[in-house]
């Protein structure tokens, strides 16, 4: 085993930071993208570090390294070291699998139930209205999409504003948002610190959404209200929704309304340095896995005879 390995398992924790500086100085659609595949690369490349000192851990025992055919011991740091390091691996794995099975249950349920109600009336286009007291609106993919509203939400807003909130809903899966989401939620169940780059991947998708939606009516003052009135009519709703199903009255509000009000060139200049720090930081933890991966193998090599050390 390699100390090479220590490095996915610490690299995820400069994510969050990192992915908060690169959503305030990048484009939203940009910056849900490197945030995104930053964070799916560091989930991979801890979970390969995981397994790796797992599988080492099980080659020293007779059994496993009999079927492994090992003729040497294999090489590894002291059972003091390798023996907890495995232990703490194989329980990081297991909860990591376990939460991840019940989250992907219970989205999948509220899933067919929300396409369920959506379904329940007649669609006009792509636009669901769902009798409810509750005011809520959201983006539901699958086939068809689907455009969700309540009855309660439609009331809430003037003919202007609920313009902009389709509008917005409409850029979601337009943008196949709920992939990106759906991405983020997998790689939070692989560390613990990629649970707050999660949030910041779904404010990216938001506003996204929201820039989106300004262009598409022509009023960005228009959508930050229809956003703002949004959230305030909804905010004591809790409605069960995928944690894939963006909606416009998600995320950090007043934050999404001041990027729309904010004057034109006000934002920070778009630089690349903080895409190429996060992507480095990525890259960094997958060629270390990467390493660690090969340093092992040619190990196994060398106990199986197959090399010289």
């Amino acid at each position: 085993m390699t100390v090479l390995l220590l490095v996915p398992l610490l690299a995820p924790l400069a994510a969050p930071p990192l992915a908060r500086h690169a959503l305030d100085r990048l484009r939203p659609v940009t910056a849900l993208w490197v945030l995104t595949a930053s964070c799916l690369a560091l989930a991979a490349a801890c979970v390969t570090a995981l397994g790796v000192v797992v599988l080492t851990a099980l080659l020293k025992i007779p059994a496993f390294a009999s079927l492994g055919e090992l003729v040497h011991p294999l090489r590894t740091f002291s059972d003091g070291v390798l023996v907890p390091a495995a232990a703490a691996a194989a329980g990081g794995l297991t909860v990591g699998v376990l939460t991840l099975g019940r989250s992907a249950v219970r989205q999948a349920g509220a899933f067919r139930a929300a396409r369920t109600e959506a379904g329940r009336r007649p669609a006009a286009g792509d636009l669901s209205v769902v009798d409810s007291p509750h005011p809520d609106a959201y983006a539901l993919p699958g086939r068809p999409h689907r455009i969700v509203v309540t009855t309660a939400m439609l009331r809430s807003l003037d003919a202007a504003e609920r313009e902009a909130l389709f509008a917005h809903e409409r850029a979601h899966n337009a943008g196949g948002h709920h992939y990106f989401l759906a991405a983020a939620e997998l790689a939070a169940h692989c560390h613990p610190a990629l649970r707050a780059a999660r949030a910041t991947v779904r404010f990216a998708a938001e506003r996204a959404a929201d820039e989106a939606a300004a262009t598409a009516v022509g009023d960005r003052r228009l959508t930050a209200r229809a956003i703002a009135r949004a959230a305030l009519a909804g905010h004591d709703s809790h409605a069960p929704r995928p944690v894939f199903v963006p909606g416009a009255t998600t995320g950090p509000v007043p934050r999404r309304v001041a990027a729309l009000l904010a004057p034109a060139g006000s934002r920070p200049r778009a630089t690349r340095w903080i895409a190429l720090l996060l992507a480095a930081c990525a890259g960094l933890s997958v060629t270390a896995a990467a390493a660690g991966v090969l340093t092992v193998h040619h190990e196994v090599e060398v106990a199986q005879g197959e090399e010289s050390p």
